[in-house]
């Protein structure tokens, strides 16, 4: 990789704060620093809990991307899902109103301070939306154990889930779970257990998914999230980390690469944002995003851009970052 000296980096580096149209992995703001480089414009944004160790394989994507020259794209445009957070029932038809033509939805299950009950009436909730052609997804990043997911399984049988995504935090969980719920035909779906994982393959090589979700950020980049996919030989979704319109146009970077792409991508977020750095922000349109660089805006890199503190931040994090890949 061409790595540039850090005063590369920092010379066109911007930090924003995105507020959000309804609360998300229990943020309402969204924060992200941006810098350009010879190809165009990158996107750092880890999300703040994680350590300096995760965070440097999401820095060495953002400057992968914005120095190299990505794999050529195959497809000019990605089909893209609605993402639904775990709102309450009533709040469905708004939250799919965001996401112009998306004919698939993945639900947040398992949130932590509410029930299945919850979960279920949200799920139904979108299956009604959807009607009966639509997909429906669930997502529910480890938040269960085995008996648990389980139980959703069962509870959910009528909704036809198209997935489960994470439904259990370990390798071994999500290999008895799919032993359990064969008879339901349900696929599983591996994210934090491929992105976060020492061995991204493990999961694979256990059996215990049927399915990789794919994100370009913290897999350290499009050309290694490829490798990824093509070592794992499963069908693959392209996926975001609540990502700019920066962010998303290097996964529709990947989602354009794949050699084949049989799910819709879960790169619609821009439209869980009230504004976006860029205009107009990369939302689905017909359900698609068009693949290609985005650049932002100079009005809106002013207009959200985050409070002093909080920019010393995100250029210590950076640097931090930095000398762990020169290390």
């Amino acid at each position: 990789m061409n790595t540039p000296p850090l005063g590369e980096l920092l010379e066109t580096a911007r930090i924003v704060a995105l507020p959000m149209a309804t609360r998300f992995r229990g943020i309402t703001t969204r924060e992200a620093l941006l810098f350009e480089g010879p190809e165009g414009w990158s996107e750092f944004s880890p999300f703040v809990e994680y350590e300096d160790a995760e965070a440097s394989a999401w820095l060495a994507a953002a400057i992968d991307f914005a120095w190299n020259q990505q794999p050529a794209p195959v497809r000019a445009a990605v089909p893209v899902n609605a993402t639904v957070p775990a709102v309450a029932a009533d709040e469905v038809p708004g939250v799919l109103a965001r996401f112009d033509g998306c004919r698939t939805a993945k639900v947040k299950v398992a949130e932590t301070g509410q029930t299945l009950a919850d979960d279920i009436a949200r799920v139904h909730a979108v299956r009604t939306a959807m009607g009966p052609e639509g997909r429906v997804r669930i997502d529910a990043n480890g938040g269960w154990n085995v008996d648990e997911a389980e139980r959703a399984v069962h509870a959910l049988a009528d909704a036809d889930l198209e997935y489960i995504e994470q439904p259990c935090a370990s390798v071994d969980e999500l290999a008895e779970l799919r032993r359990r719920i064969v008879r339901w035909d349900i696929p599983i779906a591996a994210d934090e257990s491929v992105r976060k994982a020492d061995d991204p393959l493990a999961v694979a090589r256990a059996g215990a998914a049927d399915i990789v979700i794919v994100k370009a950020q913290p897999l350290g980049g499009v050309r290694r999230a490829l490798e990824i996919v093509t070592e794992a030989g499963l069908p693959a979704v392209v996926s975001s980390a609540l990502d700019t319109s920066i962010g998303l146009a290097m996964g529709t970077a990947l989602a354009a690469a794949l050699p084949d792409l049989d799910h819709d991508c879960g790169l619609g977020t821009s439209s869980l944002f009230i504004r976006d750095v860029a205009t107009p922000p990369l939302r689905p349109t017909g359900g698609v995003l068009p693949v290609g660089r985005i650049a932002p805006d100079d009005d809106a890199l002013s207009r959200l851009a985050a409070a002093p503190a909080r920019t010393a931040w995100w250029l210590a994090r950076l640097e931090r970052c930095y000398g762990m890949l020169a290390d």
